[in-house]
């Protein structure tokens, strides 16, 4: 597994920031050459049945798994091809927010800022950057969009998906597969199904009600097929006993039988635990290898376990979905060159409009007059751009300018900004006082096919907590502190999946830590490095507790010699593992409230993957959340922190008050799990509609965003449109700037269905930006599909009719106009 997951995770790619950006397509989400095979089905062609009689049983099983690339790109996957009857071969990257090879790509903002945007035409261009830079980075098949909902804020992915609310899922999943397939390129929807957190996620057993299941998790794949996705991704856990990719009610009674998906799942990497029972089930694909569709598939064919048809089956599903996008024929366009200024563009607009300003005391945002000439900036974050997750969505760009340099840049020549680490996140020289010789902490080579070792003392000053942090360019060093590794492998994906900031030094080279407490009596420390094909360097840097003091020291003394202060604080998340709090990590919580005791005219800027508590928000003048922007991010921050664009984005999740008030909070059954098994005990009622059940209030609401002009909403009207409700309504823009409103229409329960119901649901919604004065008249769609709720007797959707509550809203928790209308059934 760990050659696998390394060439699909390891964080050193050389990276960049090329990006392409397409021209708006319409229409189905497949390149314009293929348009009009798009309705047939993957065995439809006389073409795949043709390759099907001509394959050898070798051949087809070689379609159905992974390989190593004999040209490896820095891919996670390569299907090998079949020369002979001119099939090409596949290659599989990553990609959530940018294409993630061994080369330069775009950095785009974290799924959950675009989502943040509430605007499906932006998605769509999100994914035509991605979609055509694909293809000119030689890639056939895109691991993304990841369309699970973010169900506990703990999830460690929560940054690489959309939000809460399934509509919101399901309207952005589509328009993104839409832009990403107009170019050329496969997309793969995932991960199917349930697969809402990294804890245990490789075996726990998710178990969940048939309504609850449809109504919120499976909306989003059920869009991503009807936009035409070509793959689908099965996700590591079991879902009711049984693991995701050989789960036949997921894979052919739902997608298949219900949803008419005519594409082919693969598995996500290792996720696999059988041959004939997978491939009965639904699944085609077997990545990154073919530990079970390989050799063990042939054997089970020969034998008579697994009948030759069904391998057809998955062979004519791999080959219509090359055959669409005109890989079987050469019919697809040749690959494009990327485009590095107009993805840059995009990577720009999706920052600027995700950004989401959650407090604004006193117009202490845009900054302005003296304000916006006299700063202190603090934090890491500020100093060292924040670009992206961790995992296999991390993407490295060739430049991502410091916030900093953003800030400096903007607030002009005569400006004073000033800045202060406040929190260390890399650590300071170790006096040489303090070890014996033979070690060049800040910077000790070996060289080439060398071992070099160390056996001495370390002896600090006075006793303390240290946090011992080790800086190296190759295989990861060989710690020792009194006899105990300080740095040991971690297992599984742990080992390369670390952070999208904290597991890399600015200089690129790799990152670990170890915390424990110091005397100053000496320790023995010894090290063993090896150097490798191509030799190695690294470092050994101490945090402590007087090193933090003086840290907080330093960003004080900034805060208190500056007219306004710009703080940023991270989250670093990553694939593999999941939070374990809500509270943003290490003592920023200390240096925020040192900070905004010493000048209460504080912005905090979060760059956090999720909802993060905040102990600390009345102190403060603002609060910015800005997520993972990408490349484009510090010009963004700056942007909205200067006024150039209002803060635009508007929550996609909940933020709970801590880590005890939110739906997983005391309930270990419903989160992490408990003996294995993990109860969606919570149903429907997810995100929002679970703190409207409970009467819980959080920190701030889904769909919270401030502005900085004002908008007046009035002249509400519903009225009854095909199969859904049109609902119309004027917005003004009341103040003196031009500005962005987001308009959120939510429905009330049903008085005729006799079932648990939520308060209200997300009914459809609409970006609004308008000048300063200018209004307009808006109509926002609330589809049947949102009236109705899943019978599981009839196991099917049913209407929700009777007198219904519309309201539209600037949040889940704010509504500023209200009506009823009554919903009728068929013929009424």
């Amino acid at each position: 597994m760990s050659r696998s997951v390394s060439r699909r995770s390891a964080l050193g790619l050389a990276g960049g920031a090329i990006a392409v950006a397409a021209a708006a397509t319409a229409g189905v989400a497949v390149p314009s050459h293929a348009a009009a095979r798009t309705r047939q089905g993957p065995g439809a062609g006389p073409r795949v049945e043709s390759l099907v009689g001509r394959l050898t049983l070798d051949e087809k099983i070689s379609l159905l798994h992974g390989a190593t690339d004999p040209e490896a790109l820095g891919q996670a996957g390569y299907v090998p091809g079949v020369p002979r009857l001119g099939i090409p071969p596949l290659r599989l990257a990553d990609g959530p927010a940018g294409v993630r090879v061994a080369a330069r790509a775009t950095a785009l903002p974290a799924p959950v800022m675009l989502a943040a945007a509430f605007d499906p035409a932006l998605a769509r261009r999100y994914g035509q950057v991605i979609g055509r830079e694909g293809r000119a980075l030689k890639q056939d098949v895109l691991l993304s969009p990841m369309v699970n909902l973010i169900r506990t804020p703990y999830a460690g992915r929560n940054f690489e998906t959309f939000g809460e609310d399934p509509l919101l899922a399901a309207d952005m999943v589509s328009a993104e597969i839409k832009g990403i397939q107009g170019e050329g390129l496969i997309a793969t929807v995932k991960h199917f199904a349930l697969n809402n957190q990294e804890k245990d996620r490789m075996s726990i057993d998710v178990r969940v009600d048939e309504r609850t299941m449809h109504e919120t998790e499976l909306r989003g794949f059920e869009a991503a097929v009807a936009a035409g996705t070509g793959a689908v991704m099965g996700a590591y856990n079991k879902v009711n006993g049984t693991f995701a990719c050989e789960n036949r009610t997921l894979l052919s009674d739902i997608l298949r039988e219900r949803w008419g998906f005519e594409g082919w799942v693969m598995t996500d990497w290792t996720a696999q635990h059988s041959t004939a029972a997978a491939l009965a089930a639904g699944l085609d694909m077997e990545m990154p290898e073919g530990v079970y569709f390989g050799a063990a598939l042939k054997k089970a064919v020969r034998n008579g376990t697994v009948p030759e048809p069904h391998v057809d089956r998955s062979v004519r599903r791999v080959l219509g979905v090359m055959e669409r996008f005109g890989l079987l024929d050469k019919s697809a366009p040749p690959r494009p060159a990327r485009d590095p200024k107009a993805g840059a563009a995009v990577a720009l607009d999706v920052a600027k409009a995700g950004a989401t300003l959650l407090r604004n005391a006193h117009g202490t945002l845009p900054l302005k007059g003296r304000a916006a000439r006299d700063i202190a900036v603090i934090g890491p974050t500020g100093r060292h751009p924040f670009v992206s997750g961790g995992g296999s969505a991390h993407v490295v760009p060739d430049r991502a300018d410091s916030p900093l340099d953003a800030i400096r840049a903007r607030a002009g020549r005569g400006a004073d900004v000033t800045y202060a680490l406040g929190e260390d996140l890399y650590g300071k020289a170790i006096p040489r006082r303090e070890l014996s010789p033979g070690l060049d902490a800040e910077g000790q080579r070996v060289a080439a096919g060398k071992e070099w070792t160390y056996d001495g003392t370390l002896t600090p000053a006075e006793s303390d907590e240290w946090t011992l942090v080790i800086h190296y360019s190759g295989e990861r060093p060989k710690v020792e502190l009194d006899g105990v590794e300080l740095y040991p492998k971690q297992p599984g994906v742990g080992e390369f999946f670390s952070g999208g900031l904290v597991s890399s030094a600015p200089d690129g080279l790799n990152v670990r830590r170890a915390t424990l407490p110091l005397t100053s009596a000496g320790h023995r420390l010894r090290i063993r490095a090896e150097g490798g094909d191509r030799g190695q360097t690294f470092r050994l840097r101490r945090i402590t507790g007087a090193t933090r003091a003086a840290d907080v020291a330093a960003a004080v003394r900034a805060a208190r010699g500056a007219h306004s202060v710009v703080l940023f604080a991270y989250e670093d998340a990553t694939e593999g593992q999941d939070r374990t709090t809500v509270a943003l990590p290490g003592h920023q919580e200390d240096l925020i409230r040192a900070v905004t005791a010493a000048n209460p005219r504080t912005t905090v800027v979060l760059n956090t993957s999720s909802a993060t508590s905040m102990p600390w928000l009345e102190r403060t003048a603002a609060v910015l959340q800005m997520y993972y922007p990408g490349q484009e991010g510090a010009a963004a921050t700056a942007a909205v922190l200067f006024g150039d664009c209002d803060p635009g984005g508007r929550l996609t999740q909940s933020f709970p008050m801590d880590d005890d008030h939110h739906p997983m909070a005391g309930n270990p059954l419903r989160y992490p799990g408990a003996g294995g098994v993990e109860e969606y005990s919570e149903g429907v009622l997810v995100g929002y509609r679970w703190y409207d059940a409970e009467g819980v209030r959080p920190l701030f609401p889904f769909g919270h965003g401030l502005s900085y002009t004002t908008f007046d909403y009035r002249d509400l009207s519903v009225r009854r449109v095909g199969r859904g409700l049109d609902v119309t309504f004027t917005v003004r823009n009341t103040g003196r700037r031009d500005g962005v409103t987001v308009a959120q229409v939510y429905v009330g329960p049903s008085p005729d269905l006799a079932m648990e119901q939520a308060e209200r649901v997300l009914g459809g919604f609409e970006r609004v930006a308008l000048r300063a004065g200018q209004r307009r008249r808006v109509t926002v769609h609330v589809d049947r599909r949102t009236l109705s709720a899943w019978d599981t007797e009839r196991h099917g959707w049913v209407l929700g009719t009777g007198r219904r509550a519309i309201q539209v809203g600037v949040s889940a928790g704010e509504s500023v106009l209200s009506a009823h209308t009554v919903v009728k059934g068929a013929g009424s």
